[in-house]
């Protein structure tokens, strides 16, 4: 007797309860002291069912920071229905939102893989890692210029620059934060920093209220 056909919607809700599970336990324990067998027991999942979607556990972490990486770009995505200014004010003030919550993120494990010896001795094995950070910096400028091309900003910098520097800023301070904590890195004030430095790179054309 044939065992019944697994229907492509199934798998792929399957696959999606696998990553969630896989990111609890990543945000709990890090990059380096996860197992497979750690996101196995917490997805209460056979070792063969799993290894049925993932490869080993850089590639289940690649995945979860995809599904992550997805998110991100939405918030840098241009609303025909608001200005590129209050948009960026407002990905900043999310931003602001998740340092409270730095224990309920992957930046550790994130910070970990980067470290890992797997990456750093093989970085061409991981193109994505690459691929990301371009995406993101391509996202990012191409907000910057469609918000010049509707007349809202006159950026003095080009916005490649922009863009990468945005990106180093909250790479490194989340880093810093991570490891310092909140008092010792000043969050508002470097928020406060990074908000009047970005209005002087754009030159945002400010509505009046």
């Amino acid at each position: 007797m044939l065992a019944p056909k697994v229907s492509d919607d199934y798998k792929r809700k399957r696959k999606e309860a696998l990553l969630q599970a896989a990111k609890t336990v990543f945000m709990k324990k890090g990059y380096a002291r996860t197992s497979m067998q750690d996101i196995m027991d917490e997805a209460e999942i056979s070792r063969g069912a799993f290894y049925g979607y993932f490869n080993n556990i850089a590639h289940v972490f690649l995945e979860v920071l995809q599904k992550e990486d997805a998110r991100d770009l939405q918030c840098f995505t241009p609303s025909m229905l608001e200005p590129i200014w209050p948009q960026l004010k407002k990905w900043i003030a999310e931003l602001r939102v998740r340092v409270d919550a730095l224990d309920d993120t992957l930046l550790f494990a994130q910070a970990e893989f980067f470290l890992t010896s797997t990456y750093v001795q093989n970085k061409a094995a991981y193109p994505y890692i690459t691929e990301r950070y371009q995406r993101m910096a391509r996202t990012i400028a191409a907000a910057i210029r469609e918000g010049e091309k509707r007349g809202e900003c006159k950026p003095q910098l080009h916005a490649d620059a922009i863009a990468h520097f945005m990106m180093s800023f909250v790479d490194g301070f989340l880093l810093d934060t991570f490891q310092y904590g909140v008092d010792k890195t000043k969050v508002d004030e470097q928020f406060t920093a990074f908000l009047f430095s970005l209005e002087q790179m754009l030159k945002p054309k400010i509505e009046k209220e």
